[in-house]
Order: structure tokens, then sequence, then C-alpha cells
């Protein structure tokens, strides 16, 4: 691990990863005096109070905006990180974080809760393009050998956002009648600390190689991120894959979901990111408080055990970063998604006898811990890592669209129907998330391999069986990989 590469892993996951985490969180401690901001609101324009229903439609928009705006973002990543580039995208998209948090910080003094929801929108578009760059660019610069643990620093930062707003957001600061505005605004810290200091490190070295066509620029950039002068390896693995990108063109959203050869990379990236959001784990974050609640925690304690529940979030996600190349990817999953279903379905339990059985409050509050460690060691950071591995230059940016969209809109539907569900289902809500565990567990146990260690190359020619098509390879592309539409014909063949 050298410094600059050091460097700009935490620069890009600071200025974006973080303020995914710090939005999803941000919205929970205040939302009593945020609502109440409604109500006024609306009182002095009409003269009547709110009614409850529309007041719930009205927070319920506010949550799910977010998820909303983050599934326009990755619509987004397909063009920009094509024609701009992996930092250029994200130097852009700073801009979008920056006018939301201004927007934001200036609602109470503008009088206008419309402009809360339009800024959550657009900070969900940061967020949808921040989520899906941040880990191409990080894993596209990182070395085999260093990638999976670079590749999970993006979700420590969005657990340390998480843990920041929480804490930001008790009473005793920020989370009150006074401070809540400041607290939204705070978003646009870390941007413009991205915006100063990232165009002072490299460009993705495959971005420059492959798709810019400029060797010595790749060279200089691998050379500074190595700390070292010999980089004709990775040059040349580069241009075995070039040679297939030349021939294949940039896979679209539509080719890449027609193309035999990427069938079950892409059923995989879909079953992990919906797996990662339908299991619940955002309906724990936006609604942690009402969750202790139910379960018996005193009001004037919530708040510390929420912040305690998102450091137990940031350790373990920390613990992730270490032991990723040791375990690997697939055990992380498997033993997350475990832990996940399995606090799920003792929860359904906990919640229904605690009105009879006093300690089962306690337990409660244990599975929900449970959950968070199970969730932050695999489904949270694994899959976003899973998904630079299994694809190549030219189809990685589709793929990152495509699990990008899968991710928000999985989101925003927990976010959109989680209160809804939690009155209809009660207790029974989890039963939901710990099916969709099960479930995604057992594809995972099946269907998806290790890739800890391996190139691109190696961990594409491993799909290629599970494609049913064989890999009939020249002398001069003898490690490359399945060559893609335009050559299917003459590398690929059926194996049924």
């Amino acid at each position: 691990m050298t410094l600059p590469l050091a460097l700009v892993a935490l620069i890009s996951a600071f200025g974006s990863s973080f303020q995914y985490g710090y939005n999803v969180s941000v919205i929970n401690s205040p939302a009593p005096y945020m609502q109440d901001f409604y109500n006024r609101t609306y009182l002095g324009r009409t003269g009547v109070p709110m009614d409850s229903s529309f007041q719930t439609l009205l927070w319920s928009l506010t949550v799910s905006m977010f998820p909303l705006g983050g599934l326009f973002g990755s619509l987004m990543v397909w063009p920009l990180v094509n024609n701009c580039g992996r930092k250029g995208t994200l130097l852009i998209n700073n801009l979008f974080s920056i006018a939301a948090a201004i927007l934001m910080g200036t609602s109470e003094l503008a009088k206008t809760f419309e402009v809360i929801i339009l800024s959550r929108v657009i900070m969900g578009i940061f967020a949808g393009l921040a989520s899906n760059v941040v880990p191409m660019f990080l894993g596209e610069m990182s070395p085999k050998n260093l990638r999976g643990a670079i590749g999970v620093v993006p979700q420590l930062f969005i657990t340390i956002g998480i843990l920041a707003a929480q804490i930001l957001g008790l009473n005793s600061i920020l989370g009150n009648a006074e401070g809540w505005p400041v607290l939204l605004g705070l978003t646009g810290i870390p941007s413009l600390i991205q915006l100063l200091t990232l165009p002072f490190f490299p460009e993705s070295p495959r971005y420059l190689l492959i798709q810019k066509g400029n060797e010595e620029q790749a060279r200089r950039a691998l050379q500074r991120l190595r700390g070292w002068e010999d980089v004709d390896e990775e040059i040349e693995e580069m241009y075995q894959e070039d040679r297939s990108e030349k021939e294949e063109g940039q896979f679209s959203v539509l080719s890449l979901c027609t193309f035999r050869g990427l069938r079950w990379q892409l059923i995989s990236i879909i079953v992990m990111m919906m797996g990662q959001q339908l299991s619940g784990v955002n309906g724990v974050f936006y609604y942690a408080d009402r969750i202790f609640e139910s379960a018996g925690v005193d009001s004037s304690s919530i708040q510390y055990v929420t912040v305690s529940t998102g450091a137990i979030n940031v350790i373990m996600t920390l613990l992730a970063v270490f032991i990723v190349e040791s375990l690997g990817r697939r055990i992380l999953l498997l033993a997350g998604f475990v832990m996940c279903s399995a606090s799920c379905a003792v929860l359904t339990l906990a919640l229904n006898l605690q009105s009879t059985v006093p300690w089962m409050s306690y337990l409660s509050i244990a599975c929900v811990i449970v959950y968070i460690i199970g969730h932050a060691i695999g489904p949270s950071p694994i899959p976003a890592v899973m998904i630079t591995e299994m694809f190549l230059q030219s189809s990685r940016p589709a793929a990152f669209m495509v699990g990008g969209s899968v991710h928000w809109l999985s989101n925003f539907t927990v976010g959109l129907v989680f209160l809804y569900m939690e009155a209809g289902l009660g207790p029974y809500s989890f039963l939901i998330f710990c099916a969709i565990c099960l479930a995604t567990l057992l594809y995972i146990f099946f269907i998806v391999p290790e890739t800890k260690n391996k190139t691109f190359m190696e961990i594409n020619r491993i799909m290629a069986k599970r494609n049913k098509v064989e890999i009939q390879e020249s002398e001069e592309l003898k490690d490359s990989l399945p060559l893609g539409n335009q050559e299917e014909k003459k590398v690929l063949s059926s194996s049924e």
C-alpha cells in the first residue's frame, strides 16, 4: 500500500461515500423538529393544521426521495464515466452535493419544506453516482492483492457517515429545533474538500490506457500508485484486455442484458444488490429510533443506543477491510446473510413476546446489533467489490449502472413502504426480510464463485463455465477473456 493509493482512496471515499451514509441517517434524529417545521409552514400558508396522513406522506417522500434520486444518479453512471472518466465524474458530481447542501441549509429561512424534498432528490443523484463510481475508480486503481480491502473502503466511509450523522444529530448538538438546518447543510463540506484535492491525483490507469489509448499517462499513473518504475506486467495485462475491447466495443446496458457470455455475472449482481437492500438494512437505519422505542428502550436513551449501533457498524466494516483478503468475498457474504436472516427471525419472536416477557426487549436490541454486524461484514461492502471484479473494462460501467439502479430502486422501495408495512404487519415485517436473506444466501452458495487474489481475466474465465461457453484462445490472446458481442460467434461456442 503506497501513500498515493491510500490518499486517493481516502479522499474519494470521504468526499463521496461518506455523504451517502450521512444522508441515509441525517434526517432520523431531527425528524420531529423537521415535521414540526412542515406543519408550521403549512399552517402559515393555509391557516389550518396539516392532516396527519398528509404529514406521513410528506415525510415518507422526504425519506424516499433520496434513494429515488440515487436511481436517477445510477442511470447517469455509464455515459459520465465513459466520457468524463472516473475521476472527472467524481469532480463533476460534487456540484450536486454542494447545491443540495445550500438548499437544505437555507430551507427554514426560505420557509419551504418542498425544497428539502427536492434537495433530497439532488443529494440522491449525487449518492447514486458516488456509490457506483467510487468502487469502480478504486477497484481499477488497486493491485489484485489489495482490491478487496480497498474495495471495502467506500462502505467503511458510508458507515462513518452514518455514525457522524447520528452523533451530530444528538439533541444536545444539532438534532434540535435550531440546529437541524445546519445538520443538513454540513453535507457540502466533504464535497468541497474533494473538489480541491482530488485533481492532484491520477485518473484510473485502466481508463487511461484502454479507453483513452494513452499508455504514457497510464504508465505514469501506475508508477505513482505502485511506488516503483517497473509496471510492465500490469500494462501488458491491460493490453490483453484492450485487444478484446477493440473487437467488442463498449457494452451498453441493452447489449449487456442480452449477451450470453455475461449472463450469470449480470444475474449475480442483480441478486446481490436486491438482497443487500431488500434485506431491510435501510429500514433499520431509517427508523432505528422507532425500532428501539418498540423494543422498550427509554425515550431519553434511544439516541445514544442508535449511536452505539452506528459505532458497531463502523468497527465491523473496518474489520471487513482487514479480513476480506484472507477469508475471501464469498465466505463474508454467506456469514453475513446467515446472521441477518437469523436475527430477523429471532427479532420477530422477541417483539411479539416483549409485552409478556420483560427480558425480550433486550433480546430485540441484541438482534438489531447482530443484524448490523452481519450486514457490515458481508452484504453491505462486498457486492460493489464483486461488480468490479466480475466484469471487464468494456462492460463494467454498464454493470455498475444496472447494479446501482437495482440497489437504489430496492432502497427506494424499502424507504417508501417500510413505515406502512410496519403499521400493517407489525413485528412480522422482519419475516419478509428474513426470507429475502435466506433466498440470497442460497443463490450465493450455489452460484457465486470466490474472486479473491484473481485477475479480472481469471474471474471471467471461471464465469465462462457457468455461462456454458467455451473459450477458444489463440496464442496471442492465450491469457485473455471471452470476447464480446461482435466476436461472440468466433470465440464462444455453446456447450449445451
